[in-house]
């Protein structure tokens, strides 16, 4: 049986950054749509939480193989700026990330379309943030600034934490349990640092969504609750977050980190003996 033969090497971890971006967004936006159009009686801020923490989880076990499972603008800059990943390959990720952000989006809006006109049927900021985040959630008195400096901080943590986990010199999770404990963090994140922004942390994860949005009938998808112009914030507060936490693991954490023969905090480890 001859085997088909593969695509160029860049077009498949393309494909493999669409499809697990995809799938982070069907859980991530899928759960909000629940929650949001339901009116709380199918589910809450938890459930959301657990479900994009899930859909990371997945996603990047759909592409780690072929891409390394970024699905995320910033993991990818992060990754480029400080590790390594080659420069040629970031507008091409880019692209398939916010692409696959988008369609997943399309997906969930069609799905979700009778119960969404009928919660907002005028297409408002009341279901707005459904597929794109806003200050606040927009409902709290946070403002653009608010907001940026919370993306920052926030997806500095995201790097922070996956750079730590991904070290190999460091102790990262074994058995192929990396984007299980990823997932985790996300969930995490979105259970301590959700109030100021909706903690998108990741440029694609808004920036597609947004854009699905606006050409499905929310005309003010580019404008948060007070109509300032706010589609930037979630795309270039990552963006800083990402290379300010990968920086900040590398020099406190990585740089530091033992040479193999040295054990925990520099200690030489104990020789082995083999068993009679």
């Amino acid at each position: 049986m001859t085997r088909r033969p593969r695509v160029p090497e860049l077009a498949g971890e393309m494909l493999a950054e669409f499809a697990g971006t995809m799938i982070l967004i069907l859980f991530g936006v899928g759960v909000v749509a629940q929650v949001v159009a339901s009116d709380g009686t199918l589910g809450d801020h938890d459930s959301i939480a657990w479900a994009w923490g899930i859909g990371v989880t997945l996603g990047v076990y759909v592409s780690a193989r072929m891409s390394g499972g970024h699905i995320n603008p910033a993991v990818t800059l992060a990754l480029a700026v400080f590790k390594g990943f080659p420069w040629r390959k970031v507008v091409p990720f880019w692209f398939a990330q916010w692409l696959g952000a988008f369609v997943a989006a399309l997906i969930v809006r069609w799905d979700y379309t009778e119960v969404l006109h009928k919660f907002d049927p005028d297409l408002t900021i009341k279901s707005q943030f459904v597929f794109s985040t806003l200050p606040g959630n927009g409902a709290l008195p946070i403002h653009t600034w608010g907001a940026f400096r919370d993306q920052v901080i926030g997806t500095a943590i995201l790097l922070f934490v996956v750079l730590a986990l991904t070290d190999l010199r460091n102790a990262p999770p074994l058995a192929n349990l990396g984007p299980f404990i990823i997932g985790l963090l996300v969930v995490g994140i979105g259970m301590a640092w959700g109030t100021d922004a909706g903690y998108a942390i990741n440029p694609a994860r808004d920036l597609g969504p947004r854009l699905a949005q606006y050409l499905t009938g929310y005309s003010t998808a580019w404008r948060d609750q007070y109509g300032d112009l706010y589609f930037w914030v979630p795309i270039v507060g990552p963006f800083i977050g990402g290379v300010l936490g990968a920086g900040l693991y590398l020099l406190l954490v990585g740089r530091n980190i033992p040479e193999e023969e040295e054990g925990p905090g520099g200690l030489k480890p104990e020789p082995e003996y083999d068993v009679p």
